[in-house]
């Protein structure tokens, strides 16, 4: 799965905070979340893969399912 640091370094190259984030997703899913929401699921990695799908599409990124 993306991991916190994967996700800090999205935000950053987006120039784009976490609470920016969760306001995104809250809009992008009508559903609420915070900045402390977020990070608690990033620190115990317990976000789910269409958060992490939200997430990049939200950030102008796409998820790659490369074959070794």
């Amino acid at each position: 799965m993306i991991s916190r640091e994967q996700v800090k370094i999205l935000l950053v190259k987006e120039n784009m905070s976490l609470t920016e984030l969760a306001r995104k997703m809250t809009e992008f899913t009508g559903k609420k979340y915070t900045q402390q929401g977020l990070s608690n699921k990033l620190s115990r990695d317990t976000l789910r893969y269409s958060e992490i799908f939200q997430i990049t599409k939200i950030l102008g990124y796409k998820i790659n399912f490369d074959k070794n």
